[in-house]
């Protein structure tokens, strides 16, 4: 098969920054896309409680699977620092690792999640009329979290051996396949939110398949070998060292959106159904963040094991800035806008109001969200997931709850949950702006390059 891994050690940066993340881009825009067709299905054929139950599951979900999305970032790192250190045994040994590990939080997850979906939705006070809708979207869900985690592994490796072209054809098919299903189990087959659920599972085994046939077929040294999935006790290490701290820091911050979750459950489903319509919008904010930040890491990593420091540092710039404007431009979009995209989800005027007065104290400040997250994906390619993580959890989680415990206590209003991102935002990109210009994060964790 054709190579298709790109080496960001050499040529132009701009260049090479941006053929990298165009991919990513458009793969973004279409799952973000997939996952609104989804609302927008459920939402209109089913009604808000529906809505309600499947936006606020959203949370949970993350909450189960965003350490393991930490340790395969982990995983990312390392192979994309092996590639550009032309490692090639520690690259295979790195790759078949992740594979070993994922197949078996695939597994866990699939248990764990099944398992605690009822005590998930209680602790976050998941009103009456909601709950039975929840439980049987979220155990649905988590039918397939083998799929999902294996190719969240299988995507990342591509990603970090430069290949983001063929995640996005995989995503293409996967969303329309999501999108179809939606419509023939709600629409033609009358199913309730298990339908939307299933959907998604049968499009993530599809998605899966395809990135496990490119990788066992192709001729390059990063093919993957079933008898060589196996762990290797080394570089499990190094995988776990640089992912377990994205994966408690995504936790973590899962857990503290729970907490605001619960905040807005106690407004009722109506706030419920508003909140979750704005966070389907304000999923497509994330499209230049998700595109740079994993580009941005990838780069970070190839140019770093190959020992590439002033290149490092332009491209991490380049890509921050990147980042940054093309975020805040959606921002700008989304506030003048917002009656219309909430309206798309919901007609119910109190749910339509909830939406959107979130998204106009929001939507402006999408350029600190950009920055944090922009940031930190350079200190995760350089190796340092700690600085990150503890700057999450000190802002995303700490304050953010106490924020919310101590105001609750003297208003009743949800504008606290609301202008609660923006403030936490903004601390975070202090912090992490500090440390980057004035750490020596570029020389902290060098490789042995052969």
């Amino acid at each position: 098969m054709a190579q298709t891994t790109t080496r960001m050690t050499e040529g132009s940066i701009a260049k090479t920054v941006i053929r990298f993340a165009i991919p990513l881009f458009f793969g973004s825009l279409f799952q973000q896309l997939y996952n609104t067709v989804d609302a927008l299905i459920v939402g209109n054929l089913l009604g808000d409680t529906a809505l309600a139950a499947v936006s606020s599951t959203g949370i949970l979900i993350f909450l189960l699977v965003g350490v393991f999305h930490g340790i395969s970032m982990g995983a990312g790192i390392v192979i994309s620092r092996y590639f550009g250190a032309k490692d090639n045994e520690r690259l295979h040994k790195a790759i078949h690792t992740n594979m070993a590990f994922s197949l078996v939080i695939g597994v866990l997850l699939t248990v764990i999640g099944i398992t605690l979906t009822p005590w998930l939705l209680r602790i976050t006070k998941t009103p009456a009329e909601v709950m039975p809708q929840a439980i049987a979207y979220l155990r649905t869900y988590f039918f397939g979290s083998l799929a999902m985690v294996m190719y969240n592994a299988c995507t990342g490796t591509m990603q970090a051996l430069g290949d983001s072209r063929h995640p996005l054809y995989y995503l293409i098919v996967s969303s329309v396949t999501n999108v179809v299903l939606d419509i023939v189990f709600i629409a033609a087959f009358k199913m309730d939110v298990e339908g939307a659920a299933l959907a998604t599972v049968i499009s993530q085994f599809v998605s899966v398949t395809l990135c496990a046939v490119r990788l066992l077929r192709t001729d390059e040294a990063y093919r993957v070998t079933p008898r060589d999935v196996r762990f290797d006790r080394a570089l499990l290490g190094e995988i776990v060292r640089f992912g377990l701290p994205s994966g408690l820091q995504n936790s973590a911050n899962a857990l503290a959106n729970v907490c605001v979750q619960f905040h807005i459950n106690t407004f009722g489903a109506m706030a419920m159904s508003g909140c979750g319509a704005y966070s389907k919008i304000e999923g497509f904010a994330f499209l230049p963040i998700t595109c740079f930040t994993a580009a941005i890491t990838t780069f970070v990593g190839q140019n770093l094991g190959a020992g590439e420091y002033e290149r490092t540092k332009k491209g991490a710039r380049f890509g921050i800035l990147c980042s940054l404007a093309l975020s805040e431009i959606i921002g700008i979009l989304i506030f003048l806008a917002a009656p219309l995209l909430v309206g798309a989800f919901t007609d119910t005027p109190e749910a339509l109001q909830y939406g959107v007065d979130k998204a106009r104290i929001c939507a402006l400040f999408f350029c600190l969200l950009a920055a944090s997250h922009s940031l930190s994906a350079v200190l995760r390619g350089a190796g340092l997931s700690s600085v990150p993580m503890a700057t999450i959890l000190a802002f995303w989680c700490v304050v953010r709850v106490l924020f919310l415990t101590i105001t609750a206590q003297f208003t009743d209003s949800i504008l606290p949950v609301n202008w609660v991102f923006p403030l936490t935002w903004a601390l975070s990109t202090i912090a992490l702006a500090i440390y980057f210009f004035k750490a020596d994060w570029l020389h902290r964790h060098a490789i042995q390059r052969p």
